[in-house]
């Protein structure tokens, strides 16, 4: 199954952004789109993919509310191209495990939501990256592996810190140690996936996710992404008090003011159960 054409709505990124040739991006107001775009390789990272990576998540469109990853073809990401896998002293190995940390860093803790639509291989690191986004959307097609065990290798993309987070550090080593592969729906119940749909509708549907994100406030956005995790990670005092900092700030912003308002005045919706 492949992944299906772009919304036509979106425009094709300039300037530096278009010069970026392993990868796919364009806008459509707040939402921009970055498609991986190595489908002969399964959309497998190479070196140049990783860094244009970072480069596109350190320079998004200034007006970009929520970004959208996918991969073009039948794939979103087959993991670390091994082509590319050379002998590198220890000290070149520390440094292109840092270069991925980078990139996916700027993903998770850069300055928008980031929604991932995965279909076909979600493979080591591509699911490194997938971890790294706030949100994913699986298609039915969609499969979950971490063959580094197998190879000979770690992962190093950031995998042991964000995927224990997500499906258990139990799951992660069975993944590791025997080669175990999870399809779509164990996904979904292991943690690792938000939202299921059916195949060819994932990018619908992780845009109407990020169309729905992009209306938040920015700065309680922000938060959700940069406090939110790191709260989780300190002790219960520092949570607190780090959490009271930030609901000052979130609240007392004029956007935020003005939403209250319209609360309390009735001119906003309740919250009611969805279906």
């Amino acid at each position: 199954m492949t992944s299906p054409a772009p919304d036509s709505s979106f425009v094709p990124a300039t300037g530096l952004l278009a010069g970026l040739d392993l990868l796919q991006i364009s806008q459509s107001g707040p939402v921009t789109q970055v498609r991986l775009n190595r489908p002969a390789k399964r959309n497998a990272i190479n070196d140049t993919l990783v860094a244009q990576l970072h480069t596109a998540f350190v320079n998004l469109p200034a007006d970009t509310r929520a970004v959208v990853v996918s991969g073009a073809g039948d794939h979103f990401c087959a993991g670390l191209d091994l082509s590319e896998l050379v002998e590198r002293d220890i000290h070149g190995a520390i440094l292109h495990s840092r270069g991925w940390h980078a990139a996916f860093d700027a993903v998770q803790f850069g300055k928008v939501p980031v929604i991932a639509v995965l279909h076909g291989a979600v493979v080591g690191g591509g699911l490194e990256l997938a971890a790294s986004c706030q949100i994913r959307v699986a298609e039915d097609s969609a499969y979950f592996g971490l063959p580094e065990g197998q190879r000979g290798i770690f992962v190093g993309g950031g995998g042991s810190v964000r995927i224990p987070r997500l499906m258990g550090t139990a799951r992660m080593t069975d993944m590791m140690l025997t080669g175990r592969v999870f399809d779509a729906d164990q996904g979904e119940r292991y943690g690792v996936v938000n939202y299921r749909t059916a195949d060819g509708e994932g990018l619908a549907k992780g845009i109407a996710l990020a169309r729905k994100i992009a209306g938040n406030a920015p700065m309680t956005a922000f938060a959700v992404m940069h406090a939110l995790p790191r709260i989780v990670e300190m002790g219960p005092a520092e949570g607190l008090f780090t959490e009271s900092l930030m609901a000052a700030a979130a609240s007392n912003t004029p956007e935020a003011q003005d939403r209250l308002r319209a609360f309390l005045e009735g001119r906003a919706g309740k919250v009611v159960k969805q279906s």
